[in-house]
């Protein structure tokens, strides 16, 4: 685990490092590039509270793309999965109304079940016929997509825009003013509060359960696990659905409380910024949390850094598919660290025999 944090950091490092040559490249300023990124996300508790509002929804669906890969999946499908959470918690915000306390709760399981709906489909696939999850959860993604399309503007149409359902009142959002007001009157809601207990729920069951060991043990060996008296079908399915969920949870956070009302025609790119963080993170549930995290500084500075440059706002999703990129080179990354290691060695054994003479 110490090993794949080294490796992370180098991948950040190596990023930046990649990121400020292309400033240099383009006759930009790489220096005062970063400084604008890192105030535009935390030069003050307003900008703090942007940071982690936005880094939210990509916790969640980091989370749930590392769940996945701990259990041998690959969750592909984790926009189509947050967009279906997203318009169940939307349709039942518009639809029931309810005192806060009560409709919120029902909000965000409605979210959590519509997005183990979606990715129980790929499970059922996977496990009874052995269709590769890639493909089918690629396929789920777009089926999302065009029952939100036709659904809003059929049911939820909003007041002046056919392209966006009607917003969300004040009892149908995540929105927290008492949280809001500690961050400056940031848009922070809610949201944050769930993933958090979201990472240590997950970690928790992983970590400590038997669930998670068996889920690992499917993971690691599908075969050994069988031959071990494992229900293999049963836990591809339920580690869908996990996974699913809790994209869910992300669409939850994103349009109820990062926003109040749903748009159409956009399939939402944390679905894939977790593919993203699940990799850098090495599918450590903390490590999301903090690679989340990151991202959510890029977004947000990038913005205040092209207001305050000429350097154009594309170089911070560069540097993030840099870093990316050197993240799943991680095996040469750590066959160097390796090799450094035998040469430290190396020398101290040859410093004691020399001595030993």
């Amino acid at each position: 685990m110490k090993k794949q944090g080294v490796i992370s950091l180098l991948a950040v490092v190596l990023g930046l490092i990649a990121g400020a040559i292309l400033m240099a490249i383009m006759g930009h300023n790489p220096i005062e590039g970063y400084k604008y990124i890192v105030e535009g996300g935390l030069k003050n508790s307003k900008r703090i509270g942007d940071t982690l509002a936005t880094a939210t929804p990509i916790i969640l669906t980091g989370l749930s793309v590392a769940f996945a890969f701990k259990t041998g999946l690959f969750n592909i499908g984790a926009a189509g999965q947050m967009l279906f959470g997203g318009f169940c918690a939307t349709a039942v915000g518009l639809t029931l109304k309810l005192p806060s306390p009560v409709l919120l709760p029902i909000m965000v399981l409605s979210g959590l079940l519509g997005g183990a709906l979606w990715a129980f489909i790929p499970g059922i696939l996977k496990a009874k016929f052995n269709v590769h999850e890639v493909v089918s959860t690629i396929m789920m993604n777009w089926i999302s997509y065009w029952v939100v399309y036709y659904t809003i503007p059929a049911y939820f149409k909003g007041e002046s825009l056919e392209t966006e359902s009607r917003q969300l009142s004040d009892a149908a959002s995540l929105a927290a003013p008492w949280l809001s007001k500690l961050f400056g009157g940031s848009f922070i809601n809610y949201g944050i509060i769930i993933a958090i207990l979201a990472v240590i729920i997950i970690s928790f069951i992983l970590e400590k359960t038997v669930l998670g060991y068996e889920l690992k043990a499917v993971g690691f060996n599908r075969d050994a696990a069988e031959y071990a008296g494992i229900a293999v079908n049963k836990n591809i399915v339920l580690s869908m659905m996990i996974s699913g969920a809790l994209a869910g949870l992300a669409g939850v956070i994103q349009y109820t409380g990062n926003a109040i009302s749903m748009q159409i025609g956009v399939l939402p790119n944390q679905g894939f910024d977790g593919i993203a963080v699940a990799l850098l993170a090495a599918n450590a549930p903390i490590g999301v949390l903090f690679s989340a995290i990151f991202f959510g500084l890029l977004y947000t500075g990038k913005g205040f850094m092209s207001v305050k440059t000429s350097i154009p706002p594309e170089i911070a999703e560069t540097i993030m598919a840099t870093i990316i990129y050197f993240a799943a080179t991680s095996v040469l990354i750590e066959r160097v660290i390796d090799k450094l290691k035998k040469r430290k060695i190396q020398g101290a054994i040859e410093k004691k025999q020399k001595e030993g003479k």
